[in-house]
């Protein structure tokens, strides 16, 4: 009989953990513009947060869940061998274990409430919709739940959780450090270059479309100060980056060196026993246990060992005994330094938060209404003892590895405020051209944090420096086109990559079997527009290619090609088209699609030019869009005004698919058009097509 009365049990326990009033409810309104946008207002922030985990649940509840899963060891049981492998990887970062152990002590009581209130919201939406859960054991959801949830993605933000899958790959020492850049985009311009004398700033972040760490685009305004708009993850309590009333920010993937792999000396004849500082120590040990979903309802229970040693989490593998260190690993502030962020109304402001060094890694790009913009490699980087090489497997024999020295503080970044060139910018490209050469960071001055070095460029800040210099006033429409460029620049270029420019100057005559295909190439455009007929061979062997240096090691080859490499990419590349298009030269409309439900649609961009796109190939030959243009936010800032705000989503304001803001924002997106928004209360309200609380509809 219990299985009858289970529901209910699960709606009285939720409602009885920390559970707000029905009062508290009303107080919380959602405002719903035309695409489904959620714009959440209430007197105070704790009540927001409350009402954001609300609307965050009705558009996304599976995402949240499946964290959820990952974070408490039983995301196996849902998904099975992927799952299992998740749960196992957050077990050994410790996640869970160092936010349960640190949070309240690290938290304002401000923000402890804030995130209370947001797993308040997501408990009640699960008490209330309770058909929509997936493990009823989940909930109710915990303030360290929502703690380590920011951890973790700044686990996979940083990049350390390559080093992670490295040594459990067993590839630790042929490919430690040799990760390929991340996406993302950031410009500011300031009145110094602009036509109408405004500052505009480009939000313009490449993530994964869809999933744990795609944008979900919020409107945060409370009684108490808080009026922000952008893009946060499901889970969020605040919006990681977008504007407010006074200024805005945007962030892209950095490249300092975040992580650290050491290798123990382990006793020969007991594998727990490794030796530092000439003395023997124990690894400590921990049996855990996860289920992974096999068939249908059937699970199984599978144990791993799990070890830990001074240095932190441990692993015992076929190559040796391996620690793992990282900065992530104990970033339990940067919820509190992103709630601050969200609420500064100045440069003053925002450097001082993140002079308190909360949020571990990111480049930073920043504009106000005031006309300032900005520029930071932010970073959180340990003072390392510079006789060893921090680049590579460590020995891990000596306590002087152990980041005992303290950290670089915050002004000792690479950084620049106000240059008189007018502008700033990152493409994941080095920090040491961020604007016009004569007022870049100094290198030497940051030489031991690890960052990218001068001349590790992209096609992406290429391309944007060539774009800006051609012209000296730039006018909104102009800020846009570079904004939405597709096109590759003069000589290709990618860090720790492939040199693409060969792929392009192939002597057509020497090579007659595929002459037709190297004919396309030379001749190519370079743009990656829908009409393109020669994207699609360029990009298919520039995919080849990069996967036969990963089948063959390219840390070894230093990524370098040869002819014969690009013979063989293009050679490969042309079969294919041939087989699913039945020509070498198909239109990018045909190849590049975005798709989602029955709505598929052309698309522009590439890899690696500044309107990205990466997909995955579909059975039909064609790649559907998977990464890249994700959320995007254009801002115009003039002094004493509201800031004037356009933006687009890749697919719409929700995930669930029987929602008409499923897809609804897509048309838009393909086209490179952008819909207009706005911060004050009153563009809200007349822009509102429904209005509740949490569980009552008000219109």
């Amino acid at each position: 009989m219990l299985k009858y009365y289970f529901p209910f049990l699960f709606v009285f326990l939720i409602f009885s953990c920390g559970t707000p009033s029905f009062k508290e409810y009303k107080e919380v309104t959602i405002y719903r513009d035309s695409f489904g946008v959620p714009h959440i207002h209430a007197s105070t922030d704790e009540q927001v947060a409350f009402g954001l985990a609300w609307a965050t649940c009705e558009d996304d509840f599976v995402t949240i869940q499946e964290q959820m899963l990952a974070l408490n060891g039983k995301y196996g049981a849902y998904k099975g061998k992927e799952g299992l492998l998740a749960d196992f990887g957050i077990h050994f970062m410790d996640i869970m274990d160092v936010a349960r152990s640190n949070y309240k002590e690290s938290l304002s009581p401000k923000v402890l409430a804030i995130i209370n209130s947001y797993a308040s919201g997501v408990n009640s939406f699960a008490a209330h919709y309770p058909e929509e859960v997936f493990d009823h054991s989940l909930f109710p959801v915990t303030e360290e739940d929502i703690v380590a949830g920011y951890m973790l993605g700044l686990v996979e933000i940083s990049g350390a959780g390559e080093d992670l899958q490295k040594i459990l790959n067993g590839t630790i020492i042929k490919d430690l450090k040799s990760n390929f850049p991340k996406g993302s985009n950031a410009i500011a311009i300031n009145a110094d270059r602009t036509e109408d004398g405004s500052t505009y700033l480009a939000i313009n972040s490449h993530q994964p479309l869809e999933g744990w760490y795609s944008w979900y685009e919020a409107h945060l305004i409370s009684e108490e100060g808080t009026n922000i708009l952008g893009g946060t993850f499901p889970g969020g309590t605040t919006i990681f980056h977008g504007t407010n009333e006074h200024l805005g920010w945007a962030h892209t993937v950095n490249h300092a060196d975040f992580s650290d792999v050491y290798k123990l000396e382990v006793d020969p004849k007991n594998e727990l026993l490794y030796k530092v500082d000439g003395e023997w120590l124990e690894l400590e040990e921990e049996s855990i246990w996860a289920w992974m979903k096999v068939l249908g309802p059937l699970k199984i229970p599978i144990r791993q060992k799990k070890y830990r040693s001074i240095f932190g989490p441990t692993f015992i593998t076929e190559q040796g005994t391996f620690a793992w260190r990282f900065v992530a690993h104990d970033a339990v502030k940067a919820i509190e330094s992103w709630y601050h962020l969200n609420r500064a109304r100045d440069i003053d402001e925002f450097k001082s938060e993140l002079d308190n060094q909360g949020i571990p890694c990111t480049n930073i790009v920043y504009a106000d209404r005031e006309g300032n913009i900005f520029f930071v490699s932010n970073a959180k980087i340990p003072r390392r003892d510079t006789s060893y090489n921090w680049r590579e497997v460590l020995p891990g024999n000596s306590t002087e590895l152990l980041w005992n020295k303290g950290y670089y503080k915050f002004e000792q970044l690479p950084q620049i405020t106000n240059p008189s060139s007018g502008f700033v910018f990152n493409t994941n490209n080095t920090p040491y051209s961020s604007s016009s050469s004569n007022f870049n960071p100094i290198v030497s001055e940051h030489w031991d944090m690890g960052f990218q070095g001068v001349g590790l460029e992209n096609n992406r800040s290429l391309r944007f420096l060539e774009l800006i210099a051609q012209d000296s006033s730039i006018s909104y429409e102009d800020f846009k086109r570079i904004k939405f460029d597709y096109q590759y620049p003069q000589t290709l270029r990618q860090p720790h990559m492939i040199n693409q420019e060969l792929i392009l100057s192939l002597d057509q005559d020497k090579f007659p079997e595929i002459k037709d295909a190297i004919s396309l190439l030379n001749n190519w455009d370079r743009k990656c527009n829908k009409e393109s007929r020669a994207a699609p061979l360029f990009l298919l062997t520039l995919h080849e290619i990069n996967q036969k240096l990963k089948d063959e090691n390219r840390h070894q080859r230093e990524n370098s090609i040869t002819v014969e490499d690009c013979l063989d990419g293009i050679t490969k590349a042309k079969r294919i088209l041939l087989e699913d298009f039945g020509k070498i030269d198909p239109e990018l409309s045909q190849v590049m699609r975005h798709s989602r439900g029955e709505v598929n649609l052309p698309l522009n961009g590439g890899s690696d030019v500044l309107a990205a796109i990466y997909g995955e190939r579909q059975k039909d030959g064609s790649y559907r869009a998977t990464a890249g243009e994700s959320y995007i936010q254009l801002v115009q800032f003039n002094k004493g005004k509201m800031p004037i705000i356009e933006s687009i989503n890749a697919f719409g304001s929700s995930a669930e698919p029987d929602s008409p803001h499923y897809t609804d924002q897509m048309p838009l997106y393909v086209n490179q058009e952008l819909k207009p928004m706005g911060l004050s209360i009153e563009w809200v309200k007349a822009n509102a097509k429904k209005v509740y609380h949490p569980m009552q509809l008000i219109q």
